[in-house]
């Protein structure tokens, strides 16, 4: 392979790629399909993109059109784009060969943000260990409670629950039932469990390792693991309570609901938002400003190094600290006292604007191929980036130029923008001289 694809930046998207390839040609095959003849190849390549990235968008009803063949593959795809493959790959070779090169790791590290260079071989333990003993829990009480409340059968309860098990800890937000979850909306013991896999994969493994090593020692977390749970628990708590503030009285959506429905059917859909996707409630039926609100809470997304999308959680936080160190005149930008090194506060920057360069266009763009209003457009485009998977419900309707739109949206909100422009620079140049300093006026 040449030197320059070696780079992680470059051979984490391409590796992907090869998954969306591969998993596009196995969808295509007649056997995929429940219904006669094969898939067309835009519906395939946008299913695989969608489950490789772990969105969730789908443009058919995956239960009835995908046979057992076709839901196995798709589940396969957002397994392994959930936990990265570039971690999987390594995790294999740590199994094989006991021992991690120097090259192998920087590739792990390039996915995982792992915060040291030498976590790399424990965290990557820890992502084989949490997926397997998450998603087989939460696949057990899922099983059970669709087996003895609801009367599938073993066999369907099982598969129903696994799948479902396995895209909340991917945080994919695909569904085996033609309502996603919608038909559980009062059930604590459907949505809770799948709930609490879509936090756990979504704020990060790198967390997940640090809580492992200090469990009652929070005085002994990382910058990272502090600003990861405190943005995660911020932001479900607001979130359920916006959205409890706006739907109460909505008929389409809560007014149907008790107190404790309404309070699940919140705090759920507030999960859901950070980029699991899945809906117990009727999102073409959210009022403007729920949608507002699912706006902002799908393009932070969740944790960094984790099966979430968006912005990411710490980003987030780290311009809130910019704006707020900038607001009193402080010098050094401050969170829970550490300073934030000025690298970090620029790839913020870099983050976030790339983000809502990408999803300003992919709205344009949809509203310039389809007949879609602004706020249909810029959901979309929202939640495709930021590998959610909600939808008002037009994702089928688009035309095939809207669907490409989607799809490439989907990839460059997967492995991440600024991966992107790294792998473009690839290699980072000192300048041997330095220009006069001189200060345009802001604001």
């Amino acid at each position: 392979m040449p030197r320059t694809l070696q780079h992680p930046a470059r051979l984490v998207p391409l590796t992907f790629l090869l998954a969306v390839v591969l998993g596009t040609g196995l969808l295509m095959l007649p056997a995929a399909r429940a219904g006669e003849g094969a898939a067309p190849f835009l519906t395939a390549l946008f299913t695989a993109v969608s489950a490789v990235c772990v969105s969730g968008l789908i443009t058919v009803d995956t239960p009835t059109y995908w046979s057992g063949l076709g839901q196995g593959v798709i589940l396969a795809l957002f397994q392994v784009g959930g936990v990265g493959i570039m971690s999987g790959a390594t995790l294999l070779g740590l199994l094989v060969a006991r021992r991690l090169r120097l090259s192998t790791r920087l590739v792990a590290q390039a996915e995982t943000r792992c915060l040291e260079l030498g976590d790399v071989a424990d965290v990557l333990r820890l992502v084989l260990l949490a997926t397997i003993a998450v998603e087989l829990a939460t696949a057990a009480v899922l099983a059970l409670r669709l087996r003895f409340a609801y009367g599938e059968p073993w066999a369907e309860a099982a598969w129903n629950g696994l799948f479902l098990a396995v895209s909340a800890f991917s945080n994919a937000g695909f569904s085996t039932y033609s309502d996603n979850l919608m038909g559980f909306a009062p059930d604590p013991f459907v949505l809770g469990p799948i709930a609490a896999a879509v936090v756990l994969g979504g704020i990060g493994f790198p967390v997940l390792h640090d809580l492992r090593r200090n469990p009652r020692r929070a005085a002994r977390w990382s910058l990272h693991t502090k600003l990861t749970l405190f943005g995660t628990g911020l932001l479900l708590l607001g979130g359920t309570a916006a959205v409890l503030a706006y739907e109460w009285n909505n008929p389409a959506t809560l007014g149907p609901l008790g107190p404790a429905g309404k309070l699940l059917g919140a705090a759920f859909h507030s999960a859901q938002t950070r980029s699991a996707g899945f809906n117990a409630l009727d999102v073409g039926g959210l009022r403007p400003e729920t949608l507002a609100v699912s706006y902002v809470l799908m393009m932070i997304g969740g944790g960094s190094a984790g099966t979430a999308g968006g912005i990411k959680v710490t980003t987030f936080l780290v311009l809130g600290f910019v704006v707020w160190a900038e607001i009193r005149g402080e010098p050094d930008v401050c969170a829970f006292g550490r300073r934030i090194s000025r690298d970090v506060q620029r790839q913020a920057l870099a983050v976030a604007l790339l983000a809502v360069g990408f999803v300003g266009i992919a709205t344009l763009a949809l509203l310039s191929v389809s007949d879609l209003a602004l706020h249909d457009a810029l959901f979309e485009s929202v939640s495709a980036f930021a590998s959610v998977g909600l939808s008002t419900g037009v994702t089928a309707a688009l035309p095939p130029a809207g669907q490409a739109i989607l799809v490439v949206l989907m990839f460059l909100g997967r492995v991440g923008t600024i991966t992107v422009a790294t792998g473009i620079a690839l290699q980072s140049r000192q300048r041997p001289y330095r220009y006069p300093e001189e200060r345009p006026i802001v604001g």
